[in-house]
């Protein structure tokens, strides 16, 4: 770059290597009304990944489900939804993001309607299919439009800490909200409540939101979709098929190896397509690669945590559904304390890697001192503890890396970009729950059995054993299996800690310029 072009750029005008799209344009007066809007969109989609845990020994028992068949309430939507993240992405691109989110949220409402009202385990099952689909259009353009929409320094560091707190704290306020709703509802209300919260937003959307529209002619990459989206439905139905047949069965091991074989048939067919689905130079910029891998890392942590603590509570505890998500509760109000008013205020300030890396350290510190839990009642000295070094950990991390992930981006490629976000959390979380289950479920195992048979031979033989003596072992056993797989979760948030050090090298962002971190890749490999 030729020193007055370096001159101009740094002035915040467009310089030879600056594009027009990278300086802020005057802002939106309606912004914040916009970003309400997008709030309550993205708490939606998010939330509903956990609403339904709660409430699903509710739908079992109402709908017949069989236990072999109950995680297709589950899983329907998590493959729906992390398997087309990548083409809701660039729909929003081709389309529009305003209009694609107008439609994802009539579709999520719809399909939540269909699901409150199933008459049947079919129907259920296809309206969470339905609402993951639906999802995987709204979740990628209103992290786009929050791209667009705000893109002066300091109110973009404002913007992303709410968002950022939305995103660690949707699943726990999930949890709160499926508890509230199941024991003073039903489980359908679990689905029905998002009718109206998608109403309020659609309204708000028409009224709030701009976009752009691009000129650009619309081409989608057929054979990216196919490889792309299989790709990822083979590798999240491998992570939930992992929990009830464990990691070395057949079809989970014949799943992860179509689904990485697809993904690099998929990164091959990007570098020669004329139109890919994912522009490669989205994820090869350092940055950006960095805070993509910090996100499935650190999901991958957080996600075991949550499945951990309710059954914690609820099975260990005798917690009720409502005292349960109530229980989360402090964690949330971590969350958004780390992104509003911590990470948003220091984001133009210092590098993004100084607030994630001491964010992750607090985190994998909380998940640490779950490693003490007992069968006995800890709440308030070890479970309350971690929660807020947790909370406090995630909203001082996900913001930043949102931030980051979405930075110097071209309009034209902010939905398919956001969606690869999006991407990073759906897969980590799924490979998460699956990989920290199974080995939660495999200590407990060898733990009960090995306490079990050295209290039979105490007593004179397993008829001896008293059904208190018995549960206590089992008890104890299921806390030695989430110690063990916390600890775990705890080891893979340190190394969310490290990528986030060595990869993300980015510096603030200026007040009045988007950050241009594709146009400045070469600079910062340097550094």
């Amino acid at each position: 770059m030729s020193d007055a072009s370096q001159q101009g750029a740094a002035a915040g005008a467009p310089g030879a290597s600056t594009p027009s799209w990278a300086v802020a344009a005057p802002p939106d007066p309606r912004r914040w009304w916009a970003l309400v809007v997008i709030a309550i969109a993205q708490l939606m989609v998010v939330l509903d990944a956990t609403i339904v845990n709660i409430a699903l020994p509710s739908a079992q028992r109402d709908l017949g489900i069989s236990d072999a068949n109950r995680q297709w309430v589950i899983t329907a939507y998590t493959l729906a939804f992390g398997g087309l993240l990548l083409l809701g992405g660039r729909i929003a691109d081709l389309v529009g993001r305003k209009k694609t989110f107008m439609i994802g949220l009539v579709g999520f409402a719809a399909a939540s309607a269909l699901g409150g009202a199933a008459t049947g385990s079919a129907m259920l099952f296809g309206a969470r299919a339905l609402q993951g689909a639906f999802g995987a259009l709204l979740a990628p353009s209103a992290l786009s439009l929050l791209t667009t929409t705000f893109t002066i320094g300091k109110e973009r560091s404002k913007a992303f800490g709410i968002y950022g707190a939305i995103a660690g704290g949707g699943a726990a306020i999930g949890l709160i909200a499926g508890g509230l709703l199941t024991q003073y509802l039903t489980w359908r209300w679990c689905l029905y409540v998002n009718v109206p919260v998608a109403v309020v937003a659609f309204t708000g959307a028409a009224v709030f939101l701009r976009d752009k529209p691009e000129r650009d002619r619309v081409h989608l990459d057929v054979p990216g979709v196919l490889l792309g989206c299989g790709g990822l439905v083979a590798i999240v139905y491998a992570c939930s098929e992992a929990e009830p047949r464990g990691w070395a069965d057949g079809l989970v091991i014949g799943l992860l190896a179509g689904g990485v074989l697809l993904l690099a048939a998929f990164a091959w067919w990007q570098t020669r397509a004329r139109h890919p689905l994912l522009p490669l130079h989205i994820v090869r910029n350092r940055n950006r690669g960095g805070a993509f891998l910090t996100m499935a890392l650190a999901v991958i942590a957080l996600f075991g945590m949550f499945l951990f603590m309710t059954y914690y509570l609820q099975t260990v505890l005798g917690y009720s559904p409502v005292k349960t998500g109530m229980a989360f509760l402090p964690m949330v109000a971590a969350i958004v304390i780390g992104s509003t008013q911590i990470s948003a205020r220091l984001l133009h300030r210092v590098p993004p890697r100084f607030l994630m890396v001491p964010g992750a350290l607090l985190a994998a510190a909380g998940l640490f001192t779950l490693r003490y839990l007992t069968a006995a009642p800890a709440y308030v000295s070890h479970v309350l503890p971690a929660m807020l070094l947790v909370g406090l950990g995630m909203g001082l991390t996900f913001m930043p890396v949102m931030a980051t992930a979405t930075s110097g981006v071209a309009p034209h490629d902010s939905g398919v970009t956001s969606a690869t976000v999006n991407t990073a959390q759906q897969v980590g979380g799924s490979i998460g729950t699956a990989l920290l289950n199974t080995i939660a479920t495999s200590a407990s195992a060898t733990f009960i059995a090995s306490r079990l048979a050295d209290a039979a031979r105490r007593a004179g033989g397993p008829g001896g054993l008293t059904p208190a003596v018995r549960d206590g072992i089992v008890k104890t056993g299921v806390v030695h299996g989430f110690t063990i797989a916390i600890g775990v979760g705890s080891a893979v948030m340190l190394l969310a800690a490290l990528v986030a050090g060595l990869m993300v090298n980015g510096r603030p962002a200026k007040q009045g310029q988007v950050p241009t971190s594709d146009s400045a890749e070469s600079a910062d490999a340097a550094v």
